[in-house]
C-alpha cells in the first residue's frame, strides 16, 4: 500500500468521525426531552407520601400543579408548614463561573455553530481551557422565556430580578453550570470545575482549586470541598463573607442585590 492510499484512507475515517459526530449533536438537539427543573426542585422538596390527600394524583401531580402556579404552596396536608415554608422561598438562577473574556484562557478561534449544546463535538470541547467552564454561547439565554440572562464579557449573567426560576436555564445548560439558589442568599461559588488546583490555575485565573481555605474559615460548618471544588450549603450560611475574604482565587462571591 502506497503513502497515496494511506493518506485516502486517513482522509476517509476523519470524514466519517466528523459527519457522526455533528449527526449525534444534532440528533442530539431534535430529540432532547425537557425537564422541568422547577417541578423536579418541588417534588423533591414533598415529603413522598402519594397519600393524595392534596388532591391530586400522588406528590408528582401536586409538585407539577405548585411549579405551574395552579396549586399553593401549603397544599401537601402531610408536609404542613415546614414544606409550604421551604417551598415559598423565592429561587433565582445563578451561573457558577466567572471565566469570561479577561479571566479565562482561551485555546483557539471558533466560528461555526453559535451553540452551547454543539461544543462538545469540537476539539476540546471549546475554545475556552476551562472545559467546565461556561462557554458563552448564550444557548440559555434563547430558551429562557423571561429574557433574565444575558451574556456579558463571554460568560453568561442573570438578571435576579427578572428570573422567575423556572429553571429552563438550568436544564439546558451542557455544563451543568447554572442552578437554581435562595433569593435572599449571600455568598455562592462561582465555579464548577473539578480538576486539581494546578490545572484549573492554568485555564482560569478565578477557579476555586480546592484548596480548602474557605472550610477551614467557615464557623458554621456551610462549607465543602468535594472533587477540589468548593460547594456552599444555603441552608447554613449566615452571609458572613469570611469565604468570600479569605479565597486565594476570589471564585466565591458576594450575590450582588
Amino acid at each position: 500500500m502506497n503513502v497515496t492510499s494511506i493518506l485516502i484512507a486517513a482522509v476517509i475515517v476523519a470524514a466519517v468521525g466528523v459527519f457522526i459526530g455533528l449527526f449525534l449533536g444534532f440528533a442530539g438537539i431534535r430529540f432532547h426531552v425537557e425537564v422541568d427543573e422547577k417541578e423536579e426542585a418541588v417534588r423533591a422538596a414533598l415529603p413522598g407520601n402519594n397519600c393524595g390527600g392534596c388532591g391530586f394524583a400522588g406528590c408528582d401531580g401536586l409538585a407539577a400543579a405548585i411549579a405551574k402556579g395552579e396549586a399553593p404552596v401549603n397544599a401537601c396536608p402531610v408536609g404542613g408548614d415546614p414544606v409550604a415554608k421551604e417551598l415559598g422561598k423565592r429561587m433565582v438562577a445563578f451561573v457558577h463561573c466567572q471565566g469570561d473574556c479577561d479571566k479565562a484562557k482561551t485555546q483557539y478561534e471558533y466560528t461555526g455553530a453559535q451553540d452551547c449544546r454543539m461544543m462538545s463535538f469540537v476539539p476540546a470541547g471549546g475554545p475556552k481551557a476551562c472545559a467546565q467552564g461556561c462557554l458563552g454561547y448564550g444557548t440559555c439565554v434563547k430558551e429562557c422565556p423571561f429574557d433574565a440572562i444575558h451574556v456579558q464579557n463571554g460568560i453568561a449573567v442573570v438578571d435576579r430580578e427578572a428570573c422567575k426560576a423556572c429553571g429552563k436555564c438550568v436544564a439546558i445548560c451542557p455544563k451543568h453550570l447554572i442552578s437554581l439558589i435562595p433569593y435572599d442568599g449571600k455568598v455562592a461559588v462561582a465555579c464548577k470545575n473539578k480538576d486539581r488546583g494546578p490545572v484549573v490555575m492554568k485555564a482560569c485565573d478565578a477557579g476555586c482549586i480546592g484548596c480548602g481555605i474557605c472550610v477551614k474559615n467557615c464557623s458554621v460548618g456551610a462549607i465543602k470541598v468535594e472533587n477540589f471544588c468548593a460547594e456552599i450549603d444555603q441552608e447554613k450560611c449566615v452571609g458572613c463573607g469570611t469565604c468570600v475574604e479569605k479565597c486565594p482565587k476570589k471564585a466565591i462571591v458576594q450575590i450582588k442585590k
